[in-house]
C-alpha cells in the first residue's frame, strides 16, 4: 500500500473518486487511554491500495484499510473497536492501555 502524506485527506479522497476510484473514508470517532491519533483524525482508503491520512498506526492501520476494502464492496458503514487492557499493555511493553474507535463509511 503506497501512504500519501498530508492535511487534506477530503481533498485528496475526492480526487482519487474524480479519477474514477472507490473509496472509503476512516475517522476516529472515540479514544480512551493511550491512542496515538486524537478523535477526528482521518484515513482515505482507495481500492488500488493508496492510503491518505493516518488513524492509528501498526497493525490497526491495516485492520482499518482491510475493512475499508470490504466497506467499498459492500456499502455498509462498519464502527470498529480497537483496545488492549493496561495489564496486556504491559506484557507488551507499552506504558498503559487504551481503546480507539473508528468509523468506516464509503465515499461517493
Amino acid at each position: 500500500m503506497q501512504t500519501e502524506i498530508g492535511e487534506d485527506i477530503l481533498g485528496t479522497a475526492a480526487q482519487w473518486v474524480a479519477q474514477g476510484e472507490s473509496v472509503a473514508i476512516a475517522t476516529v470517532v472515540e479514544t480512551w487511554g493511550s491512542s496515538p491519533r486524537p478523535a477526528g483524525s482521518r484515513l482515505a482508503v482507495s481500492a488500488s491500495g493508496r492510503l491518505a491520512g493516518s488513524v492509528s498506526g501498526g497493525c490497526i492501520e491495516g485492520a482499518v484499510a482491510d475493512a475499508a476494502k470490504q466497506t467499498m464492496q459492500s456499502g455498509t458503514p462498519q464502527l470498529l473497536d480497537f483496545g488492549i487492557s493496561d495489564e496486556r499493555a504491559w506484557e507488551v511493553g507499552l506504558a498503559c492501555g487504551g481503546k480507539l474507535k473508528v468509523f468506516v463509511e464509503r465515499l461517493s
